[in-house]
Parts: structure tokens; C-alpha cells; sequence
């Protein structure tokens, strides 16, 4: 499933995002809990979920991700990162929506410990998946960070989830990948069988950009390759673009993803 991402949208109303989205017949949208319209939506979750409903999409959902680290030093911090993924999978179950994809956080510091961040992810992927399960919600863990703040190397990466409980899937984020200097490839054949998604986008290898595939330096034609063998139905697509970009970005990159099957 090919999949827009609401985060070119960032701080538009969160109902006319889908619609814009959605417009020629695009039916999957990865809702992006971040920015001035959803805070607009807090004490208004009812209408929304109504209004989304209603437009017969299909969606995901990425909690808000730029003020949230599950694995934070201060334990105040953490608990409130991981009420908010809660809080998202009652929302994602309210809409069925597919998965809520799980950012196991960051090492803000080289100054803290490594070991102890990762014990920390995943002690809250284990309790949000028991949640998610009761709530019937997929979860996809997704690699974060770069620059010394990535929680894992390549091969931590696969296999991170190697005790977790099934409900939580792998989700490839390839520009952060790609600014780690992960083989690319490599790592979504590893994770195959326990991938759920893909963040599709491109950037120079230095910062995220957030770029249209092909417009950065990423190895396309490898990517793909690797693409090419995933169970289509078991994976989606996501076109994940920086804000302000150009809508027909996302139909050129739909296209080129399509011409996979």
C-alpha cells in the first residue's frame, strides 16, 4: 500500500490535510501528530474521529515526535513520552488505523549510557505492546536519530525486537538510514519478515531533509531492488515529504513506487 504522509501538511488543519491528500482518488494517509492544528483538535478528539471516519481513508498514525523520548534521562519526561503513545493507540483503535509507528527514542548525550537508553526502549515497546494488543493496534518501531543520538547500530536494529511481542513490527525510516550510513538494502532484506513500512525519502547523507525520491543522494535503484521482494500487502509505502513540498512530488513518487509491483 502506497501511503502519504500528513507531514508536508504540518500545522494545517489536520480533517483538510486528508482532504487535500485524499483528492484524485488516494485513499492511505500516515497522520502526523504534530504541530498547531492538532493541538487545536485536543479537547475535540470526538469531532475528528468522526470527520475521519467519514472519509472513508485508510490510516497510520506517527504520535507527536519532536518533544517525545521514551528513553529521556529525567523519569518525569519519560512517562509523559509514553502516556502519549498510549493516549495514540486509543485514537489509532477509534479510527483502525493499520499501525502507530513507535520512535523507541534518543541518546540526547554521549555523556549517558547507551545500554541503559536501549533497556529503557524496551521496557516501553514490551508494556505499549501488551496495550496495543488489547486494543487491537499494530505497533512499528522505527530507527531514529543520527549524529551520536541513534539508540542502535545497524545490526542492534535488527534485532531489537528479537524478544518483543509480535504486535510490534520494524518500520525503516531510509533517510535516517541513510544518514547513519546503514546499508540500505541490507537492512530491509534482514527485517523482511517483521517489516510493516517504509519512510520513503531522500537527503544529502548530512541532515534530514525530507526530500522527493531522487532528488537527494540515496542509492534508488538498490533500494528498490530490495523493495521489489517485500509482501506488498504487509508493507506499506509511505512517501514521507519535508513541509511545503510540492504536491506533485508525491504523485511522481507514488508513480515510481507502483512501477515496483
Amino acid at each position: 500500500m502506497i501511503s502519504y504522509s500528513e507531514l508536508i501538511f504540518l500545522n494545517d488543519d489536520v480533517y483538510e490535510n486528508v482532504i487535500k491528500l485524499s483528492k484524485g482518488g488516494h485513499q492511505s494517509i500516515e497522520l502526523m501528530m504534530d504541530g498547531a492544528s492538532w493541538d487545536r483538535y485536543r479537547g475535540k478528539k470526538q469531532e475528528l474521529i468522526k470527520k475521519l471516519r467519514d472519509t472513508g481513508c485508510h490510516f497510520s498514525i506517527h504520535p507527536p515526535a519532536w518533544d517525545t523520548n521514551l528513553t529521556a534521562q529525567i523519569k518525569e519526561l519519560r512517562g509523559i513520552a509514553y502516556k502519549i503513545h498510549v493516549d495514540t493507540i486509543q485514537f489509532a483503535a477509534q479510527i483502525k488505523a493499520s499501525h502507530v509507528v513507535v520512535h523507541p527514542g534518543f541518546l540526547g548525550s554521549p555523556c549517558f549510557s547507551k545500554e541503559t537508553a536501549q533497556k529503557r526502549a524496551y521496557d516501553a515497546v514490551c508494556s505499549l505492546a501488551e496495550f496495543a494488543k488489547e486494543h487491537k493496534v499494530k505497533l512499528a518501531f522505527e530507527n531514529v536519530g543520527y549524529h551520536g543520538q541513534s539508540l542502535y547500530t545497524q545490526e542492534e536494529f535488527t534485532h531489537a525486537l528479537d524478544e518483543v511481542d509480535p504486535v510490534v513490527s520494524y518500520l525503516i525510516d531510509l533517510g535516517h538510514a541513510h544518514i547513519n550510513k546503514w546499508d540500505l538494502k541490507s537492512v530491509i532484506e534482514k527485517v523482511a519478515p517483521r517489516l510493516c513500512g517504509l519512510h520513503i525519502h531522500d537527503n544529502n547523507g548530512q541532515i534530514d531533509q525530507h526530500l522527493p525520491i531522487g532528488t537527494g543522494n540515496i542509492a534508488w535503484d538498490e533500494v528498490f531492488e530490495a523493495m521489489k521482494k517485500l509482501h506488498k500487502d504487509e508493507c506499506d509505502f509511505i512517501l514521507e515529504y519535508a513541509p511545503g513540498t510540492d504536491l506533485k512530488y508525491l504523485e511522481e513518487g507514488k508513480n515510481r513506487l507502483k512501477m515496483l509491483h
